[in-house]
């Protein structure tokens, strides 16, 4: 298993390391970045005093909607050094767009080869890639380009079709797939209605996107669980955004998704911009390293996570990423009891003849929020909607509101035109 050197290293070593570089990064930026110029001057940031990562406190966070009201002001190269452009999911507002340059594709290609290789790949795999390379999405790109690098084997199928997916499999016989793992349970199913040894066709490994595996504790929630109850294969979380460029991806031992800190200087913040301890949750923030075109500095990405920075068996002393509790801005506050999206999905993925679902978050008639959830299901009935409920009532405490649709009419609502991800979530506040 490759381990680049600096992840063995010392935290005093690899923050040494990161001190450096972000000297560099700073001197990049106040050059060439049109909105770290005026950032840096608007709050009389003098450069020369930061002088270690405590001192980036001393610089205002980056935020989702800088980037989208003054999206190509971050661009820091001529237009003919750009030769790709991907944009965001815009799951929390407009997209934005990202330019690349050959070393920003590079820099993406190594991070996805030291994450597979994390992920106990080599040059022996041959990956089946679940996901779109199109549609200006950049995590597809990025697999590919890090399978390649690693010397592995790929073969590009791209998301749906379980009969594709399985057609393939059976004839060029890959070890791994590439793919969100709510897919992996539609594939169980297909297979198993259509009479297929899925178990027997080779399959050792899936590294899993978009979708959380894990509890905070590091156990298989209910889709974790489930796939691994029928399918015993083994399991590789893996977290990334388009902004960080950056992959946290777990090894073998399965205890969070490991930072690269060649790649990018991760903070972890409360409201106020400040440090959390290490005990509590914080809101990922990111400095990414080696950027050519758009790097961003101290960017708040929106997700909340604990971290760990325990050595990990494996060998690598950097810190571990836990798994994504929630994005702020979707945090619900619904009858005195604040709860994030996937605190929904896991129990929804645990409830029999729930074939798919939506959750919508509205603000009702007297300023608060309300939840309503939208079942695709073959058995709707009140007695079912009753059992829905006092499944939320034990878990969480509170029970939403249930509409069931047809299955078909809910899929139609997650994968609307041009989408890259099913939607789940809705948000209608006002």
């Amino acid at each position: 298993m490759f381990v680049p050197e600096l992840e063995r290293l010392n935290q005093k070593q690899i923050k040494a390391f990161q001190e450096i570089e972000l000297k560099k990064l700073l001197h990049y930026l106040n050059t060439n970045s049109k909105f770290y110029q005026e950032h840096f001057e608007k709050h009389q940031i003098d450069l020369s005093k930061i002088e270690c990562l405590e001192d980036l406190t001393k610089i205002p966070v980056t935020t989702k909607d800088d980037l989208q009201n003054q999206n190509f002001d971050f661009v820091c190269v001529p237009k003919h050094q750009i030769i790709d452009y991907v944009t965001t999911s815009g799951t929390l507002g407009e997209p934005v767009v990202f330019a690349m340059t050959e070393n920003d594709l590079e820099r993406l290609a190594y991070n996805e080869f030291i994450s597979f290789a994390c992920a106990s790949g080599d040059s022996n795999d041959l990956y089946q890639l679940m996901v779109t390379m199109d549609r200006r999405f950049m995590a597809g790109l990025a697999y590919y380009s890090g399978i390649r690098k690693l010397g592995a084997g790929v073969v590009r199928v791209g998301p749906g079709n379980p009969g594709l997916q399985f057609d393939t499999i059976q004839r060029i016989k890959p070890n791994a797939i590439v793919t969100v793992p709510s897919f992996i349970v539609k594939l169980i199913e297909y297979a198993e209605k259509n009479g297929i040894d899925y178990q027997n066709l080779g399959i050792q490994k899936a590294i899993c996107i978009g979708e959380s595996l894990r509890n905070a504790d590091f156990t298989l929630n209910t889709l974790g669980q489930k796939i691994k109850d029928k399918w015993d294969i083994a399991l590789y979380s893996t977290y990334a955004s388009t902004e960080m460029g950056t992959a946290f991806t777990e090894c073998s031992a399965g205890k969070g998704g490991h930072h690269h800190p060649e790649m990018i200087i991760v903070e972890f913040l409360d409201d106020n911009d400040q440090a959390v301890e290490p005990d509590q949750a914080g809101e990922v923030t990111i400095t990414t390293l080696g950027v050519e075109a758009m790097p961003l500095l101290r960017f708040k990405t929106g997700d909340i996570c604990y971290h760990y920075t325990d050595p990990c068996v494996c060998g690598r002393t950097t810190m571990r990423l836990g798994p994504v509790i929630g994005r702020k801005k979707q945090m619900i506050k619904f009858k005195g009891t604040t709860l994030y999206p996937p605190a929904f999905y896991d129990i929804l993925n645990g409830i029999e003849n729930v074939e798919n679902y939506i959750v919508e978050v509205s603000t009702n008639t007297i300023g608060t929020d309300e939840i309503t959830i939208y079942i695709g299901t073959k058995s709707p009935s009140e007695w079912f909607e009753k059992q829905i409920k006092d499944f939320f009532r034990t878990k969480l405490r509170v029970a939403p509101n249930i509409i069931f649709e047809s299955i078909s009419e809910i899929n139609k609502r997650q994968f609307p035109e041009l989408s890259r991800k099913p939607i789940t979530f809705i948000d209608r506040r006002v």
